[in-house]
């Protein structure tokens, strides 16, 4: 076989059998010339010859395959080659969603149960090891990393602080414009300061933060552990008998929980500020008549009632997102795939939550 040889498939009849010969050097300049389709005769299951073939890369593999992907079987392959085909199939025989399409309803819907049990039983085990681990760091707190603790607390939560008390200011302020505008309507524009501080207090100045953590923390949480993951760098911390959850998941969740309960306060803060510059520049109500009238109209428990929902959204913002990061398995594809599946299951995890919590203390009357 001639070195620069242009790439060639042909099918050779053999009575009732045909045979796919592959021959040439099928690399990537000389793939070019390869037709966009192959007949396969009068066999739909053709065997492959591969004996007269010469140089290969990946993508003539993945060519190769592309062509012939009902073949009954590859032959003539050296063992580096076979290898060489098993692992471009491995890597590209992900199901399409016209296949996925074709399945049946019945076969589809089970799918989405067994992914959504087989995710359940991950997310109980992660917490058990975790909750294994925050207990022992309890018992012994020499095993908290002070040095991860405090660099998780600077990138995850206190970076993000002015653009959290930014966006709770306008939105305090829009809910004053919006506000004033129905009361007045209704003859009660006093009532304003009140929408103002029991909606900031209960909703978003708890909300707000854990939004934004859920879009940058979870993402940067499932991106830093999947990279080391993607360079054995994990396997690498279990070999020299360092606990993963030690290392990397509890420094993170106890950060959060750390700093979002001090992220919300902030909020809160910023959003009655906004409210209070809002209803001061369009109604005219002065920020002493406004302080006074918060404190008098707005009870403290609503304080209360929202911060405590800080740790269970902060808690299911950092779970989310390590537990997404431990689940990568060296592709790069798959870590881009699970840090869009922490960022939205985080923020599906928030809203759910603050429903709930909704509801609940509405029950109680709380």
């Amino acid at each position: 076989m001639k070195l620069g040889s242009r790439p060639e498939i042909f099918v050779r009849e053999e009575q009732e059998n045909a045979t796919l010969v592959v021959s040439g050097d099928w690399i990537t300049q000389n793939l070019a010339e390869l037709p966009p389709t192959v007949s396969y005769g009068s066999s739909d299951h053709p065997e492959i010859d591969c004996s007269e073939l010469g140089r290969i890369d990946s993508v003539g593999a993945l060519a190769i395959l592309t062509l012939v992907h009902r073949a009954a079987k590859i032959e003539g392959l050296p063992e580096n080659l076979a290898r060489l085909f098993e692992l471009v199939d491995a890597a590209t025989q992900g199901e399409d969603a016209s296949e996925a399409a074709r399945h049946p309803l019945h076969v589809r819907l089970g799918k989405v149960v067994y992914r959504a049990g087989q995710s359940i039983k991950t997310s109980a085990r992660f917490l058990g090891k975790l909750e294994v681990s925050l207990v022992r760091s309890i018992a012994n707190p020499s095993r908290i990393r002070p040095v991860a603790l405090a660099s998780s607390i600077q990138k995850a939560g206190l970076e993000s602080l002015p653009l959290i008390a930014i966006m709770t200011f306008f939105i305090g302020a829009v809910v004053a414009l919006i506000g004033s505008d129905l009361l007045e309507q209704l003859g009660a524009a006093e009532l304003v300061v009140e929408l103002v501080g029991i909606s900031v207090l209960r909703e978003f100045g708890v909300l707000i933060p854990a939004i934004l953590l859920a879009g940058r923390s979870t993402s940067t949480f499932a991106a830093q552990i999947g990279a080391m993951r993607m360079n054995q760098e994990t396997e690498a911390m279990q070999v020299m008998g360092i606990d993963l959850f030690d290392a990397l998941v509890l420094p993170r969740f106890l950060s959060l929980l750390i700093t979002m309960p001090l992220l919300s306060v902030i909020a809160m803060i910023a959003g009655l500020a906004g409210g209070l510059v809002a209803s001061w520049g369009i109604m005219g109500v002065s920020p002493i008549l406004f302080i006074e009238r918060l404190e008098s109209a707005v009870e403290i428990r609503h304080f209360w009632v929202g911060i405590a929902k800080v740790p269970v959204l902060a808690a299911a913002i950092a779970i989310t997102g390590c537990r997404h990061g431990l689940a990568v398995k060296g592709d790069v594809e798959q870590l881009g795939s699970r840090v869009t599946v922490a960022v939205v299951q985080a923020l599906f995890a928030i809203i759910f939550l603050d429903a709930a919590f909704a509801v609940l203390f509405n029950v109680f009357g709380i």
